[in-house]
């Protein structure tokens, strides 16, 4: 492992940890501006993670150890997942041990453990949450895992930074594949991270919602892992967008340390469009009931077959 290696895997570690709740807050200061409501500031979520982190913990008393276990695992995991994803370099030690396949059973780790817990009290409304969580999870993880075979068929490979080293290394070419597979992997990422139309991240309407009806129970610095959690799944789950689909300006051996430090500005650049785009999204968008999620989901893994069936009629 050479030293820019070592640094790049450390530097998108760290910078996914830091960078996330800013992503979050900057989609929340966009849907404000384009709501004509004051904008929350962009430090909003530090301090929210501050406030929650500097206050004792509460737990039911039938809670199991489990309970209490489930907010660092499911911190931990998007922490690993973040380290092979390529958001800043593709020279990542880590992704030799797992790729993309291994990157989906990382998300669905996660997901397993905040379910668990949220069943684990008891209550109505996390019982109803998990459910729910599992029902997504479970229609949403096909469609991923498809949008990564056509990406993978295309590099012939399933290790996502060789993935955008090599689309980004191609001659510019119109691919109606990927065309296809985008927009599939931008509905699972709206449904997999409990945006609109699957759920409302705003709302505290306990029949409707989604992720915050697991994480009622949760408190103090408990609470705080579980929202850091989440925001690093919507940076991880953008970071995949761009990796598969605007891979250019991640850093390599070849690019040296020039091109590590280039990353980082390119990162925030798309991150900041990301965000704009997904507010103005999420504006348009109202929604659904949850029984139409199925519809949903199930339209996001035609869209993903297609792009496979248009690959190997077309492109092959």
């Amino acid at each position: 492992m050479t030293p820019l290696a070592a640094t790049t895997q450390l530097l998108e570690i760290v910078g996914a940890a830091l960078a996330a709740p800013a992503f979050l807050g900057w989609v929340n200061q966009c849907r404000a501006w384009l709501q004509n409501r004051r904008a929350p500031s962009l430090m909003q979520p530090y301090r929210g993670l501050r406030k929650l982190l500097n206050k004792d913990a509460i737990l039911a008393t039938n809670a199991s150890p489990l309970f209490r276990a489930a907010p660092y695992v499911v911190f931990a995991t998007m922490l690993v997942a973040a380290a092979i994803i390529p958001s800043m370099g593709t020279g990542l030690p880590m992704s030799t041990a797992a790729d993309g396949i291994a990157l989906v059973g990382l998300l669905a780790t996660a997901r397993v453990f905040l379910s668990l817990a949220a069943m684990d009290v008891g209550t109505a409304f996390g019982t109803l949450g998990a459910r729910r969580e599992m029902m997504v999870g479970f229609l949403a993880e096909p469609a991923l895992l498809m949008v990564l075979f056509v990406a993978a068929m295309l590099s012939r490979t399933t290790s996502l930074p060789l993935i955008a080293e090599t689309l980004a290394g191609q001659a510019p070419a119109l691919y109606p594949s990927l065309a296809f597979t985008a927009v599939a992997f931008l509905l699972v990422m709206l449904a997999e991270n409990a945006r609109l139309p699957i759920d409302n991240p705003a709302t505290h309407l306990e029949l409707t919602m989604i992720h915050e009806a697991m994480i009622l129970e949760y408190s103090a610095r408990h609470l705080a892992l579980m929202e850091w959690a989440a925001a690093l799944k919507l940076f991880n789950y953008a970071c995949i967008g761009f990796a598969l689909f605007v891979p250019w300006g991640a850093g390599n051996e070849a690019s040296g340390p020039i091109g590590l430090l280039l990353a980082v500005p390119l990162l925030a650049i798309k991150l900041a469009i990301a965000g704009a785009a997904l507010a103005l999204l999420e504006i348009l968008s109202a929604k659904l009931r949850v029984f139409r999620a199925p519809e949903f989901l199930a339209t996001a893994f035609l869209l993903a077959v297609l792009g496979l069936l248009v690959h190997l009629l077309l492109e092959t």
